[in-house]
């Protein structure tokens, strides 16, 4: 029956009450009733409503209604649903969950199911029951772009892996225990595989060009497969043989097996593959499937690579690929769909889900079914840290940079001597104990900018400065409690040095241009250095000696030495040097290496500057460097992304220890023969109340520029009394020194050091002021003529300094080539480097404080100030891209302040936008760019910056880096 048929422009909402219907219209904009009977007695209850939808009638007076439902569920475990009579209701599960026999219970979940990535969320899909229905896992985080994906039958749980947040993670089935099981050292995990049986995953990455495993927890982690791998994809596991199977997909794709320790490795399939995508083991088939988007198909072999046959072709663009009983599943970009064929003949070819963007990996999973013997049996096969089958049993293993001890059960509790080096984002370890060196990454939180480091054997403490955040950090050697140690007025700290001696820590900075030190918990803070200072870098300290070395790559380069305290500053190298990035000592041969980047080569010299050679030429852009005692030099190279080492003493047998790794900064050997030695500071802090520092012959104590509210004594010793006044014969008799001074006094046992020095005690000589350092030595009362008489001498020496520090500032003006043609834009940087000011300005983001401001010689060619703009700009930058671009800017070298170069557009505009250049700063730049880029060829672009084209071809043209091009 009709009841309205004309006059209805869009209903879209119908309720029901009493006598009348009433409805919404979308287009009438309102809402309607009518009779329900008969259509007639039509009115307008409201109009001009926009955006109407459902309607309906709420009355409080409606009548209850008793079902079967409302007592116990009727006696369901999930779902009760009313039903006609007689029964009146029936018990059903969510999707996806089979009733039981009794119909009323519910299974405790999908035993039978497929679970899929869909790079957003997980999803899963009953194989229980008689037809398809995908449910999402609903778990509580958010996911950017999953991948690979792997599952526990035994606990019940999901791994999957997020190549945007570089993480592996898992949860329950049900979406509940979710937590992140690796976070570090990720880059594009495209292949993950769960050993249920030995407690282990395994995965690889195309990033890092590796496979991997690690507990289910992901503690113990181990690099199984490093050697000779270009894109890792699938990997699969056949537990009771101990074999990985694995594709790889790169420029010779390929399809290998090793042992599941990594043992054994072998190629099975390189001939005519493409993009080897999915990967299955058929164990009652004993044959090996395989996805191909390239050739669009899907093949198989035996287990060792022969027999292979073709299933189904042509398949549009298969990625993931699991096995079930009979049938094969897979995932296709191209029709967004998951489909299902018969594993022995690709027959029967059927639709399971469509309309699924995004599908990645799929995994088939029967939890009914028998994991399996675990050949490592019981209590981890006698291993103390990774039990790993292989094919005729099973080995123990040791987290990667472990060494495993001679009975081959037992690890070492940590590596005896590696190196620790900085990448911006990370901090990274590679064991000199074992002959593989892979890196590993240590989890330290909140990494952004890392520049320089350095190690304390004593507490097992690494220092690291962030230059992003202005900061100084410490954490342990596993990552935690990491904490700010100076978070305050730094600008841009280079290099850091830690003092195991005496406690203390010490670092450049080369935004407002000191050398400065604290104690390790960053109490005592005090400028050492803050005068004649362009660009300091590197630093390394010899407590032992008592000495500071630093690196100074500005307008002059040099190398210079000090005493801890910054006293008897004396300028080492400054002759032939270019950029001197990094520097290390050889306490055993008391020598000095450093790296010159501008010069392309490593060099050495003994303590005191003299009998300097050349160790290494020829080296790309050397950026930091360190020793090992019996026989290597390490450095980090920008230009090509490696650790690379030579023998210290010949400069020969040069090896690369890691490649491929970006934004390589600092560089350091931890060893227990590399931090030795002992001085008169190592013992109750020399007696000092704050700093304690040690010389050649003596040490002394100084006060931090801030007071800290302790009483600070420069006397060893010696605490003195609280703000209460004392007698006139209870002052130390000292005169006031200057920064980076000492003053020789003898002390009797009744001298103290007044907390709070006022100006006339001080210039009586009857008290010390904070920032004053005293040496400290002891002696016998003398007479007070003699006092007078040294007082004299005193003051006549220095009014001799003086004398020579005014002349020599007034010949500096005239012979400073600071002061010549070169200015800053930057306040942070100063053209007088006489005094600092500390100033609170806005930096860039991205740039930090390291914007020059460029200009031209009378050719208009570019100096070598203006090189060290992308110098410093690929110091602080975090776009990586800018590394690749400073070798290519510099042309052949005529000289050491003289190149010809031709430098980026992009690096000009950067600089124009964080407000370092004005408008026509920017514009004359741009110009002189074009004109000097006309001479130079910049068409050649790095492999990174190149962006690749889909692959038409076989071997001949390179493949998309990432499938998703295509």
């Amino acid at each position: 029956q009709v009841l309205i048929g004309n006059n209805l422009p869009h209903p879209f909402g119908l309720t029901l009450y009493g006598e009348r219907i009433y409805w919404t219209d979308w287009q009438a904009k309102s809402i309607q009733s009518a009779d329900r009977r008969t259509g007639q007695f039509r009115e307008t209850l409201q109009d001009n409503l926009e955006n109407l939808m459902d309607i309906h009638v709420f009355h409080r007076h409606r009548p209850a209604v008793h079902t079967a439902c409302e007592v116990s569920n009727g006696g369901c475990s999930h779902l009760c649903l009313l039903a006609p009579l007689p029964k009146g209701y029936s018990c059903t599960c969510p999707t996806g969950i089979n009733l039981q026999s009794d119909g009323k219970t519910c299974s405790p979940g999908m035993t039978s199911f497929l679970i899929f990535a869909r790079r957003t969320d997980i999803r899963m899909v009953s194989l229980d029951i008689p037809y398809f229905a995908d449910v999402v896992v609903s778990v509580n985080v958010t996911m950017k772009n999953t991948i690979a994906i792997g599952v526990d039958p035994r606990e019940g749980k999901v791994y999957w892996s997020d190549s945007t947040l570089r993480k592996i993670s898992r949860a329950a089935l049900d979406g509940s225990q979710f937590e992140d099981i690796i976070t570090t050292g990720l880059l594009t995990t495209d292949g993950l595989a769960v050993d249920a049986i030995g407690r282990k995953i395994y995965w690889t990455d195309t990033g890092t060009n590796r496979i991997e495993v690690g507990n289910l927890d992901g503690s113990m982690r181990k690099v199984l497969v490093w050697q000779n791998l270009d894109s890792p994809r699938a990997i699969a596991l056949y537990h009771e043989m101990g074999y990985m199977y694995w594709t790889d997909w790169g420029e010779n794709a390929k399809l290998e097996r090793s042992g599941m320790d990594g043992s054994g490795r072998v190629v099975l399939i390189s001939n005519n593959l493409g993009w080897p995508n999915g990967l299955a083991v058929d164990k009652a088939g004993s044959q090996l499937l395989w996805a191909d988007a390239h050739t669009e198909r899907i093949e198989a072999a035996d287990l060792n690579g022969a027999n292979r046959r073709t299933l189904l072709s042509p398949v549009q663009h298969p990625y993931g690929l699991t096995l079930l009983d009979s049938y094969i599943y897979w995932t296709d970009w191209q029709t967004r769909s998951i489909h299902r064929a018969d594993k022995d003949t690709g027959a029967n070819v059927i639709l399971v889900r469509a309309n699924l963007p995004g599908l990645m990996d799929i995994q088939a999973v029967d939890r009914a079914r028998p994991l399996g013997f675990n050949k490592c049996g019981v209590r981890n096969g006698g291993c103390s840290h990774l039990c790993l089958p292989h094919p005729t049993g099973f080995s123990c293993a040791c987290p990667t940079g472990i060494q495993l001890k001679r009975d081959e059960q037992t690890c070492d509790s940590s590596p005896e001597t590696y190196l620790l080096f900085s990448s911006r984002a990370s901090i990274r370890r590679i064991s000199l104990d074992t002959s593989d060196h892979t890196d590993v990454h240590i989890p330290v939180p909140e990494l952004n900018n890392v520049i320089s480091l350095d190690y304390d054997s004593v507490d097992g403490k690494i220092y690291y400065t962030d230059v992003f955040l202005d900061v100084i950090r410490r954490a342990d050697l596993n990552g935690s409690n990491m904490e700010t140690v100076i978070g305050q007025g730094l600008k841009t700290t280079d290099g850091l040095a830690v003092d195991w001696v005496a406690r203390n820590l010490y670092w450049t900075d080369t935004g407002r241009n000191t050398i400065e030190v604290a104690r390790l918990d960053g109490s005592s803070r005090k400028v050492l250095i803050n005068n004649s200072l362009d660009e300091p870098r590197a630093i390394a300290v010899f407590p032992k000696k008592g000495y500071l070395f630093w690196t100074d790559w500005g307008h002059i380069a040099k190398i210079e030495r000090a005493n801890l305290d910054g006293s008897e500053r004396r300028i080492l190298i400054n002759t032939d040097l270019g950029w001197p990035n990094g520097l290390t000592l050889d306490y055993d041969t008391r020598r000095i290496y450093w790296v010159d980047a501008h010069l392309d080569r490593i060099e050495s010299c003994d303590l005191n500057g003299k009998l300097r050679q050349v160790l290494v030429s020829q080296v790309s852009h050397p950026f930091a460097l360190t020793q090992q005692q019996d026989r290597w030099i390490y450095w980090t190279d920008w230009q090509t992304k490696s650790i690379q080492r030579v023998d210290k003493y010949s400069g020969r047998n040069k090896e690369t220890v890691l490649a491929n790794v970006e934004g390589l900064m600092d560089i350091i050997v931890v060893s227990p023969q590399r931090q030795t030695g002992s001085n008169a500071c190592g013992v109750n802090n020399g007696g000092c109340t704050h700093l304690c520092f040690a010389r050649a012959s003596d040490f002394v104590c100084a006060c931090p520029d801030e007071p800290d509210g302790r009483p600070c004594s420069t006397i060893p010793g010696v605490v003195p009394p609280g703000p209460e006044s004392t007698s006139v014969s209870e002052r130390s008799q000292t005169l006031p020194g200057r920064l980076g001074t000492s003053t020789t006094k003898p002390l009797t046992s009744l001298e103290t050091v007044e907390g709070n020095c006022s100006d006339k005690d001080a210039r009586q000589g009857l008290c010390t002021r904070a920032n004053e350092a005293v040496l400290a030595t002891t002696g016998e009362g003398l007479h007070v003529s003699y006092i007078i008489g040294g007082l004299l001498s005193i003051l006549f020496i220095l009014l001799l300094i003086a004398a020579l520090i005014i002349y020599r500032h007034n010949k500096s003006k005239f012979t400073d080539p600071g002061l010549g043609n070169l200015t800053y834009s930057n306040p942070s940087y100063r053209t007088s480097t006489q005094e600092v000011k500390i100033e609170s300005i806005p930096k860039p983001t991205m740039y930090n404080q390291l914007c020059y401001k460029k200009e031209t010689g009378p050719d208009h060619s570019y100096t070598k100030e203006k090189i060290k703009i992308v110098e410093g700009i690929c110091l602080l930058s975090s776009d990586d891209s800018e590394w690749d671009d400073l070798k290519q800017i510099r042309s052949s070298r005529g000289g050491i302040l003289r190149d010809h170069v031709c430098m980026k557009t992009d690096t000009v505009s950067i600089q124009a936008s964080s407000g370092s250049l004005d408008d026509t700063e920017t514009e004359q730049l741009l110009q002189e760019e074009q004109s000097e880029c006309s001479s130079v060829n910049t068409a050649a672009a790095t492999p990174e910056r190149r962006g690749s084209l889909p692959d038409t071809g076989w071997k001949h043209q390179r493949k998309p880096s990432t499938e998703s091009e295509v």
